[in-house]
């Protein structure tokens, strides 16, 4: 990673809430309001974009956890503001908080926690867990 990865790195992803972030089960829209899984999309989005920067030409980062906190309801049609701050920084692990915001409510809270490895290790894995899926 290039040094300029460091604890209190920030960014942010906005988005305006639209039908298909709706959740829905089996075809049939149940709310018509953010869905969580929307929201951990968006919240894994904003991290994503804390460490992307930073990453060497080698490497490539790799999500190990997210959890969230969905504390209230968001319409069709508002915006949303997901915010990720790195708050934690050790060796190639890096833990953000990620927040989401309808203007000054706050919709959702958690972490988010990247490994980066290189791309060639990536791949080993990726590679044995596609193979460990054909026996």
């Amino acid at each position: 990673m290039q040094p300029g990865l460091k604890v209190g790195n920030r960014a942010d992803v906005e988005i305006e809430v639209t039908e298909a972030m709706c959740p829905a089960f089996d075809g049939i829209v149940v709310h018509r309001v953010y869905s969580t899984w929307s929201m951990a999309h968006h919240m894994e989005l904003a991290a994503r974009k804390v460490l992307a920067e930073h990453l060497e030409p080698h490497e490539e980062g790799i999500g190990a956890h997210l959890s969230i906190d969905h504390l209230a309801p968001c319409p069709v049609g508002h915006v949303v503001r997901v915010e990720a701050e790195a708050i934690e920084l050790e060796g190639t692990t890096l833990v953000c908080r990620v927040q989401a915001w309808d203007g000054d409510r706050l919709l959702g809270e958690g972490r988010q926690i990247q490994r980066v490895l290189p791309k060639t290790t990536l791949a080993k894995i990726i590679d044995r867990a596609a193979n460990a899926q054909e026996h």
